[in-house]
């Protein structure tokens, strides 16, 4: 829908015939569209779904490694997901910035695949089991522009399908040696919620990204919900990390209450240390680095014992859910 109107006429200067007379009859004749009522969001489908879990990720800043982007597409092939709904790029992105690609289709044909936001949606189950738990996923590349209105995007697919929870899953750059296990921490930004559910309170200052928006965004409607951060080490910044993602992947399967096999990431793990060897082993200051990063992880008063190690056998995604509704019912 689009709303015309004409623009008004330009008073004439006192006492003198302007030499742009002629361009402004032009300009008084021109009419100014503006268009009004675009829709972002776009469904293909209305999933049927009984309070689902909403697990979301984006690529680019919040996304070391690639860890958080590659556990949501491992998590989209285990649960078999369907897409639902997309957020039209068009008013979220500087495509200058990030550029849409060419891709061949079977046949030579050329198409043209821009940065997307998709909503899929589906069930975790065991293997060979009928039940399970509705999820949905928001598989994501963050925005350069309009942020708050992206926002409510994702609020309208939460309110829609009355979601429960949601969980954002990320990955930063840390001193973490690549050898040790992942560390993976969770936190509510929620000082009130964090306290309930025995969760780390987020007390990040600094530049934020989409995923602290959308907290912020959700904690103002009311919409439970937690970040799991997965570390990186920083000397690696580069190169995906399938070991993060193998992380995330089970820590996420946990919550949830349905273990994801992740021996398809096995291998790529051992070769990702193996790779990881013999770059540090080339260079003798890399190798003090990494030896003395290691020796802070064994020493428990080097350790970092600001961040909360999530054991799924403590806390579970039906824990999360009725701990943080209760909360906001005590809130109201």
């Amino acid at each position: 829908m689009s709303v015309s109107e004409t623009a008004p006429a330009t008073p004439a200067l006192p006492g003198r015939q302007s030499h742009l007379a002629p361009a402004l009859e032009t300009c008084r004749a021109v009419r100014v569209t503006t268009v009004v009522g675009m829709e972002e969001l776009h469904w293909s489908r209305r999933p049927r779904l009984d309070a689902p879990i909403l697990i979301m990720a984006f690529s680019g800043w919040n996304d070391a490694g690639d860890a958080a982007s590659g556990a949501l597409r491992y998590l989209s092939l285990a649960w078999e997901t369907r897409p639902f709904a997309t957020i039209d790029p068009e008013e979220f992105f500087d495509f200058t910035e990030s550029r849409p690609e060419v891709k061949l289709r079977k046949g030579g044909a050329r198409t043209i695949q821009w940065p997307s936001n998709v909503f899929e949606a589906g069930i975790a189950r065991p293997e060979g089991s009928r039940t399970g738990r509705h999820v949905v996923l928001l598989n994501g590349t963050e925005p350069q522009l309009r942020w708050r209105t992206f926002s409510e995007q994702v609020l309208a697919v939460v309110k829609e399908l009355k979601v429960s929870l949601v969980l954002s899953i990320g990955a930063l750059l840390a001193d973490v040696p690549h050898r040790r296990p992942v560390r993976v921490s969770a936190s509510a930004a929620d000082p009130g919620l964090a306290r309930r559910l025995g969760l780390r309170q987020n007390r990040y200052q600094g530049p934020t990204g989409i995923v602290g928006v959308l907290h912020e965004s959700l904690a103002a409607h009311q919409v439970p919900s937690i970040s799991l951060w997965a570390s990186v080490p920083h000397y690696v910044a580069q190169a995906p990390s399938p070991k993060a993602t193998q992380a995330l992947v089970q820590q996420i399967g946990g919550l949830v209450g349905v273990p994801v096999d992740t021996s398809d990431l096995v291998l790529a793990v051992e070769e990702y240390e193996r790779k990881i060897d013999e770059l540090v082993a080339a260079d003798d200051d890399a190798a003090a680095y990494v030896a003395h990063l290691e020796a802070e992880e064994e020493d428990p008063e080097e350790a970092d014992h600001g961040q909360l190690i999530v054991d799924p056998a403590d806390i579970s995604a039906d824990r999360l859910a009725e701990e943080a509704e209760e909360y906001l019912r005590d809130q109201s």
